[in-house]
């Protein structure tokens, strides 16, 4: 598996390989298939990988917080959900609060987060793959391919499976 550090620079080197794959998919997959194909993966690949290794996701975005996931980390860290917003959070005009800070306020040196079992959903479900209807989220996961690699791995292994290579003048 690609290593974390070098992740960014070979999802850049793949962006335009993995948008026609994109396309590819749209044209070719079964949507209920991929989502069992990506669950298939995401288990098998994140069973092997200690994430507290990379956390480039915790290094590159912010956590966000509905209010379940505040009360929870307020909690956790012994204080009232007020004193945990004014503290870690900002309002994101959408009904939930980020953390303040990239990389995130609760990731610690050595690669655990301070919440613990207690962080958001949001980071919780990073990378995204365990979730249904990924072939309408293909963009995002695209995106997240240059800060994940096992989510980098997915879709090399993916794309395997469906056999696709990979030209840059052909159309699907």
């Amino acid at each position: 598996m690609i290593t974390p550090n070098k992740v960014a620079a070979m999802a850049e080197k793949k962006e335009k390989e993995n948008y026609a794959f994109r396309t590819f998919l749209k044209n070719h997959a079964d949507p209920e298939k991929l989502d069992a194909q990506f669950l298939r993966l995401h288990n098998e690949l994140f069973s092997q990988y200690d994430c507290s290794s990379c956390r480039n996701c915790c290094k590159e975005f912010c956590g966000t917080f509905e209010n379940e996931d505040i009360t929870k980390g307020a909690a956790k860290l012994h204080m009232t959900p007020e004193t945990f917003k004014a503290q870690y959070l900002q309002y994101d005009g959408e009904g939930a609060y980020d953390t303040n800070h990239t990389p995130c306020d609760f990731l610690q040196g050595d690669g655990s987060c301070l919440l613990g079992e207690c962080k958001p959903v949001n980071c919780a479900e990073f990378p995204f793959t365990a979730k249904p209807d990924r072939l309408l989220s293909m963009i995002s996961i695209i995106g997240n391919a240059s800060v994940c690699p096992v989510l980098f791995e997915i879709l090399e292994r993916l794309k395997g499976e469906y056999g696709f290579e990979f030209r840059s003048n052909a159309r699907w």
